[in-house]
């Protein structure tokens, strides 16, 4: 063997393999999901979208708190989950993205307590065209989107959270699609006062209408 080759030798990297003794004393655990991280990226403001505005809403405004309580299939409530809310302004006009801070931006985001419960102040959504191959005059009910981020899921699930009581909601098309049995998962109860209230489970009796988008 030459010299190089005795050099190579010796800096080998020598494999590595615990001993049967190591191996005997090794014992399966329990699979750990990593986080959730939902507190890094809240900030209780978020879940105010019109911070900006003081008393002074858009026109046609109104103010309204939306609160609800996230459960998983067991109805235990969900106490390290992220829900996100997007909707149009009173007058059925989404943010238009000029980044103007002032503006109405329609966005929310809210970590639930160690109750499990979330709380959003924003204004009262108006109805939404449908589009123009449902013609000119075709609206959506007033409206909320809805993400939830949780423990254990790999994509977040959407819902949409409707209001009791609009007349828009027996023509809607997507609260149509559902069955009339499961709207309810869907639509808010009014608690007084400009208070919303609506409960999502992540599954089991009850479950939310979860939407594919």
């Amino acid at each position: 063997m030459t010299d190089a080759t005795t050099s190579r030798a010796s800096n080998a990297t020598p494999e590595l393999a615990p001993s049967e003794a190591t191996m005997e004393r090794l014992v399966a655990s329990a699979h750990q999901t990593a986080g959730p991280y939902w507190h890094l990226v809240d900030f209780p403001e978020w879940a105010d979208t019109t911070r900006h505005f003081a008393d002074n809403l858009p026109e046609g405004g109104q103010r309204i708190t939306v609160t609800g309580v996230v459960r998983d299939g067991t109805g235990a409530p969900v106490t390290d989950a992220l829900v996100e809310i997007w909707h149009a302004d009173p007058a059925g006009r989404y943010p238009d993205g000029n980044g103007d801070p002032t503006a109405f931006q329609g966005y929310g985001r809210c970590a639930t307590d160690k109750e499990g419960r979330f709380r959003f102040v924003t204004l009262k959504p108006g109805p939404v065209p449908v589009g123009p191959h449902a013609g000119a005059n075709a609206m959506q009910a007033p409206h909320m989107a809805v993400a939830l981020f949780a423990r254990g899921l790999l994509q977040h699930l959407s819902t949409r959270l409707y209001f009791e009581g609009e007349a828009l909601n027996e023509t809607d098309p997507v609260l149509r699609a559902v069955p009339e049995a499961r709207r309810g998962t869907m639509i808010a109860k009014p608690a007084g006062n400009g208070a919303w209230t609506l409960d999502l489970r992540l599954q089991g009796e009850g479950e939310t209408v979860w939407m594919a988008v």
